[in-house]
């Protein structure tokens, strides 16, 4: 039997949600073994002078116990 564990992660990208989210996933691979999802729970942009300057993505990341 498998147990897993869910925990929030918020990561940011100049360039997109998509990359802020690839951006959020990379660096909690590096602390969390055996990284098995992720759930966007939530997106926000920051605004400069009319212009998007920053993309956030919100993220609940699942990974499985170890025994």
């Amino acid at each position: 039997m498998a147990v897993a564990k869910v925990t929030e992660i918020i990561s940011s990208s100049s360039k997109s949600f998509a990359d802020a989210a690839e951006k959020g996933i990379e660096r909690a691979d590096k602390t969390l073994k055996n990284v098995r999802g992720a759930w966007i729970a939530g997106q926000k942009v920051e605004v400069e002078k009319g212009k998007i300057t920053e993309y956030r993505v919100t993220m609940r990341v699942t990974f499985v116990l170890r025994d």
